[in-house]
């Protein structure tokens, strides 16, 4: 078979990917760039490269590219079942995409989790209501960016904001409630970078109000313009190289159990000590400032995992039994 490239990069945010793409040009990594906002493709379909890096964000629809989402979940599924590569694949994704399945694997793994609420309907909560302690986190199940997260005092604070914003069960009509916990603002949360199973770097994130934390300086700097952009201060990312040892053997067991091989794992730490994880990013947007004060450029370690993984896969494809013949 032959193919367009080496590699393929599924991507939909115009701005998050460039650094990524510089990198793989400056290695001279030959490459194609699949657009995710508006795209086709039939089943008949040559793969463009023999390994696939899908980088859609879940935060999609705030930039009114909503379709983007399903398609790149179709896609790769599409590509997996034909035994294409595919980086941060289909189950990676959908671990992503879903909030509540986020809560159910760290509860499975055992690892300190908020507790989680998921409905379709408020009546259906409010029979639940008395195992709530108010205020909670009202998030969508498809996060991303933070997006329409809100603090919700009470029952009745949750019916009026619905009642008044519909658009809050955008985009699955799924929303849950999620246990909020005390924790020191000035020591913020602390957000873990893996890369193939190891860790990266790790970096404490001071919120200054926010809950769109995503690390790229294009979301969140000094004249910064996200979609996701609150009037409160950009959040503040500064280097933390004393991440407790249990907090990185955590995430290492997230990021087994969620197949993600690039990945983002976030947790805060309560005013009692406790370490709580409550997000899981497969869209890892690596912040270069922060990685720098550790020596070295994320986006080259992500093109040297990359390389890595091109030649583990070729060299898998030209194994005999995988063309019809066994050799002997």
């Amino acid at each position: 078979m032959s193919y367009r490239a080496d590699l393929a990069v599924l991507y939909e945010h115009p701005e998050w990917q460039k650094p990524l793409f510089a990198a793989l040009e400056r290695r001279g990594i030959d490459y194609v760039a699949v657009d995710l906002k508006k795209a086709a493709f039939s089943d008949a379909d040559e793969p463009l490269a023999p390994l696939y890096f899908n980088q859609a964000s879940p935060s999609a629809y705030v930039r009114g590219n909503t379709r983007a989402v399903p398609y790149a979940l179709a896609y790769m599924r599409a590509l997996q079942v034909r035994g294409v590569g595919v980086l941060n694949g289909a189950d990676a994704f959908a671990l992503e995409l879903s909030k509540t399945a986020q809560a159910a694997l760290l509860r499975k793994l055992g690892v300190p989790a908020p507790r989680t609420w998921t409905f379709n309907d408020l009546e259906a909560i409010r029979t639940r209501v008395r195992e709530i302690a108010f205020p909670v986190l009202l998030k969508p199940e498809q996060g991303g960016s933070g997006a329409r997260i809100v603090l919700v005092e009470s029952f009745d604070h949750l019916e009026a904001l619905l009642r008044e914003k519909p658009e809050h069960w955008l985009p699955d009509n799924l929303l849950l409630l999620q246990e909020y916990l005390d924790s020191d603002p000035a020591k913020g949360i602390v957000r873990m970078e893996f890369l193939g199973g190891e860790l990266l770097y790790a970096m404490r994130v001071i919120a200054n109000g926010r809950f769109n934390l995503c690390p790229s300086p294009v979301c969140n700097s000094e004249g910064a313009a996200c979609e996701t952009q609150s009037s409160a201060p950009p959040a503040e990312f500064f280097p933390y190289k004393e991440v407790p040892r249990q907090a990185v053997a955590w995430g290492k067991r997230i990021v087994a159990a969620g197949k993600l091989d690039v990945a983002g794992i976030e947790y805060l730490e309560t005013r009692d000590g406790r370490l709580v994880f409550y997000d899981i990013n497969a869209n890892s947007n690596l912040r270069p400032s922060v990685a720098q004060a550790f020596g070295f450029d994320p986006f080259e370690r992500v093109v040297d995992f990359l390389v890595r993984e091109i030649r583990a896969y070729e060299s898998f494809l030209r194994l005999p039994y995988l063309h019809g013949r066994i050799e002997v």
